[in-house]
Order: C-alpha cells, then sequence, then structure tokens
C-alpha cells in the first residue's frame, strides 16, 4: 500500500516456522518510486525467525534503492533483534587477508604434520620398550595371539601372493622378451626375471599385498577397539596395550614375510619360465641352469633382509594408526586407509635405502 512517497508493508497471520508459509511477496518494483518504507503490523500474529528474515531481505533491497526503512511499528523483540543484526557491518575480506588465510592454512597443516612425527616416534618408542620388556621376560603377551596372526598372514595370503607373483613375474619376462629377442638374446630373460625377482621385486610384492591386506587389517581392528573403549579397558587393568595388541602382530608379521618372500620368488621365477618355455622355445632345464648362474647368494639374502625390514614396517603402520584411531566408525576407516598409504611410503622409502646401501657396500 502506498501513502504519498511512503510505502507500507501490511503483515497479517502468523509467522511460524511450525506453521504454513504466509503469502510474502518483496515490493521490489514499488520500491524503486518510494521514499521511505513502514510497516502494519495491526493483524500480526505470532511470529519467530521467519518474520525476521523476510524483513532482514526486505530492508537490504531498500537500503539498495536508497529508502529509508523505518521500524518503529514492529514488535520490540523483532525491532531489537534486526537493529543488532544490522549494527555489525559485512566482513570483506581485504588483501592481506586474501594472503594471510594460505599461509595459515599452510602453517596449520605443518604443524599437524610435525606433531603426527612427534607422535609416531613416542609409538615408536612405546613399541621399543615392549620389545625390550619381550626380550627381558616381562612383557605381556599371549603366544596364541602370535599364532593367530601367523596363521592369518601367512598360509591364508598365498592365494594372493601366488597369482600377484606369477603375473608379475610373466609380465617382466614378456616385457624383457620383447627387448632381447631383437638380439637374439631371449636366454638372457631367466636372467632378467631370476635377479630383478629375487633381489628385490619379490619383497616389494609381497609388502605390497600385505601392506594393503594384513596391515590394513591390523588399524581395523585396533581402530574398532578404541571406538569400542577395549584399550581403555585394558589401560584400566594395568595391562600394557602394546605388549598385549602390537607385539603379537608384529612378531607374526615380521616372522612370516621371510617365507612369503621366498614363495613370491619362486612363483615369479615359474612365470619367467612359463613365458620362456611358451614364447622363446626355451627348455625348462636351460631356463633352470640360466637363471642358477645369474642369482647369487647375495642377491637371496638382500631380498630376505628386505621382506623382514618390510614385515616389521607394516606392521608398525598398522598398529600406529590403529591404536590412534578416533573415536568413531569413520575414524576406523580413515586410520584404515592411512595405514596402507604410510606403508606403501615408508617401503618406498626402505627399498630406497637398502638399495643405495647395498651399492655402496657393492653387494
Amino acid at each position: 500500500m502506498r501513502d504519498g512517497g511512503c510505502l507500507w508493508v501490511h503483515l497479517a497471520g502468523d509467522w511460524d516456522i511450525r506453521g504454513p508459509t504466509p503469502e510474502a511477496v518483496l515490493p521490489t518494483k514499488a520500491l524503486k518510486d518510494a521514499q521511505s518504507l513502514q510497516f502494519d503490523t495491526t493483524e500480526l500474529g505470532e511470529w519467530d525467525t521467519r518474520l525476521l528474515a523476510f524483513l532482514d531481505n526486505l530492508s537490504r533491497l531498500a537500503e539498495d534503492e536508497q529508502v529509508t526503512v523505518t521500524l518503529d511499528d514492529l514488535p520490540p523483540g523483532a525491532r531489537r533483534l534486526l537493529r543488532m543484526a544490522s549494527a555489525v557491518p559485512e566482513y570483506e575480506a581485504s588483501d592481506e587477508d586474501r594472503f594471510a588465510k594460505p599461509m595459515a592454512a599452510l602453517g596449520q597443516r605443518v604443524l599437524a604434520n610435525a606433531s603426527a612425527g612427534r607422535d609416531m616416534i613416542t609409538f615408536l618408542g612405546e613399541t621399543a620398550n615392549s620389545c625390550w620388556r619381550l626380550a627381558t621376560g616381562r612383557a605381556q603377551i599371549r603366544w596364541r595371539d602370535v599364532a593367530g596372526v601367523i596363521v592369518s598372514s601367512g598360509p591364508n595370503a598365498l592365494p594372493i601372493v601366488t597369482l600377484i607373483s606369477f603375473l608379475v613375474g610373466l609380465i617382466l619376462a614378456f616385457v624383457g622378451a620383447i627387448q632381447l629377442r631383437m638380439f637374439g638374446a631371449e636366454l638372457f630373460v631367466a636372467d632378467l626375471v631370476g635377479i630383478g625377482v629375487i633381489r628385490e621385486m619379490g619383497a616389494i610384492m609381497v609388502g605390497v599385498v600385505m601392506a594393503g591386506r594384513t596391515g590394513a587389517a591390523f588399524a581395523a581392528e585396533l581402530g574398532t577397539m578404541q571406538v569400542n573403549e577395549e584399550i581403555d579397558a585394558l589401560r584400566t587393568m594395568s595391562v600394557s596395550p602394546t605388549d598385549f595388541l602390537v607385539l603379537p602382530r608384529l612378531i607374526g608379521l615380521t616372522l612370516m614375510m621371510p617365507f612369503l618372500c621366498i614363495y613370491a620368488d619362486l612363483m615369479g621365477t615359474l612365470g619367467g619360465l612359463f613365458v620362456g618355455v611358451t614364447m622363446l622355445d626355451l627348455g625348462p632345464m636351460q631356463y633352470y641352469i640360466e637363471t642358477k648362474a645369474s642369482v647369487g647368494v647375495n642377491d637371496f639374502a638382500i631380498g630376505v633382509v628386505m621382506s623382514l625390514v618390510f614385515g616389521a614396517l607394516i606392521s608398525f603402520s598398522g598398529c600406529y594408526r590403529g591404536m590412534r584411531c578416533g573415536r568413531s566408525s569413520a575414524d576406523v576407516g580413515r586410520a584404515t586407509t592411512a595405514s596402507v598409504v604410510t606403508s606403501i611410503v615408508l617401503l618406498v622409502i626402505a627399498t630406497a635405502v637398502i638399495t643405495y646401501v647395498c651399492d655402496v657396500l657393492g653387494v
């Protein structure tokens, strides 16, 4: 309703979120010809934030059209709330803020990573302390749990290790055969597969498989126990969670990794033999003799040592992420994912370090 240069907005009915929405039309076109805006609340019933939102939007439109808004006829409570809302101006980011936000995020990320690194070192110290108690016969460990870990991470993992190792050996031989065939040196496929698989690839294949299979299982198991407050119950009973939960997994997986590595070496060599016999017309005995001549004891020992290191790293990563898990089911999923990522990163770093040390020592 217009009265000269004044535009009146008639508010009637209940403006309550529990009731039906009143017919509210913002008089956008009428505001362009008005000089002031007032409200008629004689028929206004109950109201809540729905009315405030409508009035706030209308006041902003009026300010854009340079129309004076009069709030005197509104209920006292609505009038106070609207004035409080308009008393604080909207925040506009300055150029300094736009620069500071990325820097603050970077700083927070650095501090979070530093805190995570310190926490990992602390857990490493706790694990080393438990290993010392085990060596002195004071660890609270159940050897039955070690046997269970050996079964779950050993014989139960043979099917996937067989498949992956055989296929990787087959692929390695196939790729090498394509290149060596051009020089008439197909026989050296046995050297390529033998040295590559037995020295490094066998341990790496088993490490990646066990990181995704057993390391993730460790994180999920311990994370679920953390959510169910079972680890807190162990501490209440004066039982060290590191002794009771971490040591069996660390010992079981570390002991099984060399055997899995040797088995993976055999499967990878058989994969290369399959390519040599079917594609390159090599005899099985000829392939065996060439492999035996090219692979030394040092190559075999390096692969076994790498598998031992990988087993310790995978079990450490899985247990660390599980023991530091949050208290929700989503945290368990995040801990499992972080366990796999951490394990693979540590495997790559360990492989690089061991390879460099062996090169320096001439092994």
